[in-house]
Formats: structure tokens, sequence, C-alpha cells
């Protein structure tokens, strides 16, 4: 029996410009295990996700997973460009923890009642690579938020966060200075791969990056994770 898959989240999600968690998960599981669906937008917040769940719950998995906070923690440091991504998404109001705790609790709470799905929340990816650093002490706040959400609502959590906290302390990487990439940086990372046929973890690698390729999005070793604490809960259905 094939287990139907539902994926939500952001970039993260999407993967065109981090590695993809989907494909990593498929081949940890036994073929025809299960059936993934991807739905991630790039740069959304957890109110862009609250507004496309008629497409989720149409779809009727039996599992969703949900990873959505890396850019509501992104707005809370010192100059992301607040207004001109509030003016890209469509946000109504500026992002803040509060409204970032009231959004994903109305996608948890209309998954619940909407769809008779399992439902896992996970803690975000550290954001950089220097754990006392802002980015990755705002990553591990609003992955609080997460495990409260998940508590709240009496869905599982799982920790990605945490997970990757181990593999930074274990590996003990240079202390890379974060920096947020800019939608030209982005296009730029895209270019690389579809002209200069540069992987993901080449650019990685060239910057000094154990877990992502820009401090934000995944390179093999930080999708790798990803799919690992996905495929620790997610129970193997096929006979």
């Amino acid at each position: 029996m094939t287990t139907r898959v539902a994926c939500l989240g952001d970039s993260l999600t999407r993967a065109q410009l981090s590695v993809d968690y989907l494909d990593l998960l498929e081949r940890l599981r036994p073929p025809g295990d299960v059936r993934l669906t991807r739905f991630g937008v790039n740069g959304d917040f957890a109110h862009n996700l609250a507004q496309r769940l008629d497409a989720v719950v149409a779809h009727a998995p039996d599992v969703i997973t949900v990873l959505i906070g890396t850019n509501d923690a992104r707005a809370s440091l010192a100059g992301y460009p607040v207004e001109q991504v509030m003016k890209r998404k469509r946000l109504p109001e500026r992002p803040s923890a509060d409204w970032f705790q009231q959004c994903l609790g109305a996608v948890v709470e209309r998954l619940r009642t909407r769809t008779d799905a399992t439902i896992a929340l996970l803690s975000l990816p550290v954001l950089g690579q220097q754990l006392d650093g802002a980015p990755a002490r705002a990553s591990w706040a609003y992955s609080r938020m997460i495990a409260e959400a998940a508590t709240t609502h009496e869905v599982t959590y799982l920790p990605l966060h945490e997970r990757q906290t181990e593999e930074l302390r274990r590996a003990d990487p240079p202390p890379i200075p974060y920096r947020d990439p800019t939608p030209a940086a982005s296009l730029g990372v895209l270019l690389r791969r579809g002209l200069l046929r540069h992987s993901l973890d080449t650019i990685s690698r060239r910057r000094g990056l154990l877990l992502t390729t820009d401090h934000i999005h995944q390179n093999s070793r930080g999708a790798a994770l990803v799919a690992e604490v996905i495929d620790t809960w997610l129970p193997t259905r096929s006979a």
C-alpha cells in the first residue's frame, strides 16, 4: 500500500535553489512505499501557505509534512528588506513572531479539520553556520514556536533544527559570516547551475558552507538531514 505524502513549504521544498529533499526521501523508502507531492513556493511565509491549502485538501494525502517559517525568521533579522518582501509576497501585515504563530496555527487547524492526514511539523534548518549568531538564534526561536504549535494542536514535531545543530557542532565548520541572499544572488545560483553546470554542492563547497549553498538553501548534506528526520518518523506501509 502506497502512502500519499504531501510536502508543504517554501523554496526549500520547491527545490530550485536547494537540493531536493523529496528526491532523497523517496530514495530512502522501499520501492512504491510513498508517492510524494510537492507544495512548495519560493519565498513563502506561513501566511502565504495558509492561503493555498485548497490544493492540499483536494489531494487527500495520507501524510502531510510542513516545513515553513524560514522566511518569517529571516524577516526578524536586522537589515532584512521587509517592505520590499511585503509587497512581493502580498503580506497584509508586517511579519512578526506573533503573526507567524497565528498563521501556523491556522495552517495546522485547517489541515486537521479538512483532511484525515497524519501531520508533522518540522523545525527549521539552521540559518547560517555560526550557532551563536543572530540568524541561527532566530531559526531556533522560530523552531521553538513550531514545537509549541505541534504540542498545542496535537500533531507530530520533527526536530530538524536540533539534528542540524548536532551536525554543525560535530563538524565545527569555519565561522563564515552570514549574508542574506538577495534575489539577484539567487538568480546567479540558477544561472551557474544552468549555464556553467555547477552543482549546488560545488557552489556550497566554494563558499565554505557545510549544510547550505547560501546560509539558507540546502546542499546535499543539509537536504539529507531533512529527508532523514522525515524518513525516521514515516511508517513503512508497502508490502
